[in-house]
């Protein structure tokens, strides 16, 4: 059994900690709430370990210099919320067709444009999945507790290197401002499982850097160290040169997509509460699931069986997992602080649309009390 620490802190100072502990060493970004506690914290971090941050002058600057860390072989962060997302768009582009590796954490409010910047949301999970323009395959977790916001975090540095592309951590305003106990692993188990990048050993001049197998990452020696190739957001050949070659093109939109699809084993993390017996199929994630396992307990005590299972990696969702739920379970509900953005993949994966909802987006979370009258009602 893995040995955990205790300790007591935000959400938001976790996700800062848990990226200094996973090896990251630069971080570029821009304060804007509800996340500048993660730039704030790993500021005073970074320069301890001998890392670098710096604030830029706008969301833009703060992903492209992020994005240069990566280039550079170092592992990097960039932290914000919705519309700084929006802001970062175009370059999580270029990171997803360089094939730059990044983490994103983005503590999600709500929105759009501005919205409720003090306020909780889960509305920007359908940006997740498609944060730039373009045909490629987005891979985002979202932590639902505080030890989450450590775990996923370290977990979102070993998926960038290993699939070499930007990697999302959502949290929300409500878990990364809350304040509390969580047990985390030992910064000595954290590294130990660090898995960095691939990189090529053999002579500079046989160096094809994308030049890979359909169902693999690039393979990016850190810049200044002897392997020359091109970085470009054009469609590109085996050296990163823009071309528009009718099959090179094709392939390389295939493989970003089959980089991620044939390796979602590697990817796929879930949690399933108190669903052995259960008659009735709760669904939620991030915040949410704090009070949708409370209503669980309530209602259990009261004889309604119901249970819960939480997706834990969004994007790639766990399509055949919920494709199962759904001819297990005859009533499901999904729970989401959002108008219903993961009900529609939830539906898609499950083949149905008889899913029952309860969304808010008024800024304030879910009470155990709002749930349960929802399942009285609708069961």
């Amino acid at each position: 059994m893995a040995e955990l620490r205790e300790v007591i802190s935000t959400g938001n100072d976790l996700a800062a900690i848990a990226a200094v502990d996973a090896g990251c060493r630069f971080f570029g970004g821009y304060p804007i709430t509800p996340s500048s506690e993660v730039m704030h914290t790993i500021s005073d971090l970074l320069p301890e370990v001998g890392g670098a941050a710096i604030q830029m002058e706008d969301e833009i600057a703060g992903v492209a210099a992020a994005i240069g860390a990566g280039m550079s072989g170092v592992r990097t962060l960039t932290a914000t919320s919705g519309p700084g997302i929006s802001l970062k768009a175009e370059n999580l582009g270029l990171a997803q067709m360089a094939e730059v590796p990044l983490v994103v954490i983005n503590v999600m409010r709500g929105g759009p444009s501005t919205g409720l910047p003090t306020r909780v949301s889960q509305g920007d999970v359908a940006q997740a999945k498609n944060p730039s323009h373009g045909d490629y395959k987005s891979i985002t977790v979202c932590a639902g507790n505080l030890a989450e916001c450590y775990t996923e975090t370290v977990r979102a540095f070993n998926l960038a290197d290993r699939f070499m592309q930007p990697v999302f951590v959502l949290l929300d305003e409500t878990l990364g401002h809350m304040h509390g106990k969580a047990m985390i692993p030992t910064v000595e188990e954290v590294q130990a499982g660090i898995q960095p990048r691939k990189t090529f050993d053999g002579a500079p001049e046989e160096y094809r850097p994308y030049g890979v197998a359909q169902d693999e990452p690039a393979v990016l020696n850190p810049m200044f160290k002897g392997y020359r190739y091109h970085y470009t957001g054009l469609h590109h050949d085996a050296m990163g040169f823009p071309t528009e070659e009718i099959e090179t093109c094709r392939k390389l939109i295939d493989r970003l997509f089959r980089k991620v699809e044939e390796h979602t084993d590697e990817i796929e993390s879930n949690e399933e509460y108190m669903l052995e017996d259960a008659e009735i199929l709760l669904i939620g994630y991030g915040s949410a699931s704090l009070a949708i396992k409370e209503a669980v307990s309530i209602l259990r005590a009261e004889g309604i069986k119901v249970g819960m299972f939480r997706p834990i990696t969004l994007w790639p969702s766990p399509e055949q997992t919920l494709y199962e739920l759904g001819q297990k379970f005859d009533k499901v509900l999904s729970v989401e602080l959002n108008q219903g953005q993961y009900l529609e993949e939830i539906q898609r994966a499950m083949g149905r649309k008889d899913i029952e909802k309860l969304t808010k987006t008024n800024g304030r979370p879910f009470s155990p009390a709002d749930i349960i009258e929802k399942v009285k009602e609708v069961f």
